[in-house]
């Protein structure tokens, strides 16, 4: 059965599987919830992604859009039972730490904390839960079972 679920098409209307796990249902929420915010970030240059835009130049334009897309991506490709949309989740899920740290590396005055941070402990949070809930036993399990 898998063999056949390997070649199916994507369904362009499913956005969200309740049958999965509930920490890859709470994972796939967050996921669109910070690509929403990622892109109205990106687009007025207020979040991490539109200030690598603003500071990188076009490197910084590519990367960010492509946090963009990685969050929103990866949750439907989960919803769709993709092991590639797993992966591009996982990216997503660590990239406002790289993008802090490719940023502010050599901007001094800020501690290693700050850095990773982004002396934001609220967004911390929910961008540690991102990166707990797909890294969980749980998760890692279904995808290594069902997804194709």
């Amino acid at each position: 059965m898998n063999q056949r679920r390997k070649h199916q098409a994507l369904d362009p209307r499913k956005w969200f599987d309740r049958l999965q796990p509930q920490t890859l249902q709470i994972a796939m929420w967050l996921l669109y919830l910070n690509g929403f915010f990622a892109l109205i970030g990106f687009m007025d240059k207020s979040d991490w992604a539109g200030i690598a835009r603003e500071t990188k130049g076009s490197l910084g334009s590519f990367v960010g859009l492509f946090v963009v897309v990685a969050f929103i991506g990866g949750g439907f490709l989960m919803a769709n039972d993709r092991k590639v949309g797993y992966k591009l989740a996982l990216v997503a899920a660590f990239s406002p730490f790289a993008l802090r740290i490719w940023i502010m590396w050599s901007v001094p005055g800020f501690s290693i904390i700050d850095k990773i941070t982004g002396n934001d402990i609220i967004g911390f949070i929910f961008e540690a839960a991102l990166c707990a809930l797909l890294l969980h036993p749980q998760s890692r399990e279904h995808q290594r079972v069902w997804y194709s």
